[in-house]
């Protein structure tokens, strides 16, 4: 899995992307920095849903729709930690979905998620022009959201070889210790899991979520080396992105990332 680095390029606000050489793309991993909001928000909260003043969230989407595609329709989601995933055409994007992935192969549309510790899942095809970002926490990896994302990118015509994909910022390994149980049922769900989990303290253990979508994907089909994990961990960086876990499991702000082709692109 290659490792990418932040650019100083995109900073502020801090925007990490992954280094897809694609024609029309537009694609990025927010985090806190650069944004108006303040208290537990502070930064580049873009989220409605959490409490932050509605003024200053507005603010922090002027400031993060400069980075997408001029006059791009925005999908959005209700995520509710589950393995549903979307397809959406223009009709979609005045709504609120419910699910916690999102596919399209219209030019024109930005898909969006939000995090704050769960893992972004970014992934294209080039050839057929398919995009789709996905909200990866423990549930919606524990259920399958990756290899439901695949499956819905290759309905739109994607093949599983052709596919990119990027694992954003998200807790590490380092940091996402969970009860010993719930670290058993990934391991009896996935064969591949118990390579990235490791014990903690008694009755508990370790969980490398982006190690286990990384083998979902590369079972799935995807090479290897088109699968990137792109930046830190969250609640080691907890002043550059929002983290539950660094915020004592606190409400806090939550962070964009996005995707899609900008309108016109590949015609």
């Amino acid at each position: 899995m290659n490792q990418l680095i932040e650019s100083s390029e995109v900073s502020p606000p801090n925007r990490l992307h992954a280094q897809w050489p694609i024609e029309g793309l537009a694609q990025g991993f927010f985090g806190r920095l650069g944004g108006v909001s303040r208290g537990r928000f502070a930064g580049l909260n873009l989220s409605y849903l959490v409490g932050d003043e509605t003024a200053s969230v507005d603010r922090n989407w002027q400031i993060a729709r400069q980075s997408m595609p001029a006059g791009a329709a925005i999908a959005r989601l209700n995520q509710v930690h589950g393995a549903e995933v979307r397809c959406v055409g223009y009709a979609d994007c005045g709504a609120r979905l419910e699910g916690d992935g999102l596919i399209t192969a219209t030019p024109g549309i930005v898909l969006t998620i939000l995090t704050a510790d769960c893992v972004p899942l970014l992934m294209v095809d080039a050839k057929s022009r398919v995009a789709a970002a996905l909200h990866a926490g423990w549930r919606g990896t524990l259920a399958g959201i990756a290899a439901a994302g695949v499956d819905a990118m290759v309905a739109l015509g994607a093949s599983p070889a052709g596919i990119r994909a990027a694992l954003g910022p998200s807790i590490g390994p380092c940091c996402f210790e969970v009860d010993a149980d719930l670290a058993a049922r990934f391991a009896d769900r996935f064969d591949h899991a118990a390579h990235h989990i490791h014990s903690g303290r008694a009755g508990k253990a370790f969980i490398d979520l982006r190690g286990v979508l990384y083998g979902q994907l590369v079972r799935c089909g995807l090479d290897s080396d088109a699968i990137a994990s792109v930046g830190p961990c969250t609640r080691c960086a907890g002043d550059r992105y929002f983290s539950r876990r660094a915020s004592g499991g606190n409400l806090t702000g939550l962070q964009l990332s996005y995707i899609g082709f900008a309108a016109g692109s590949g015609s």
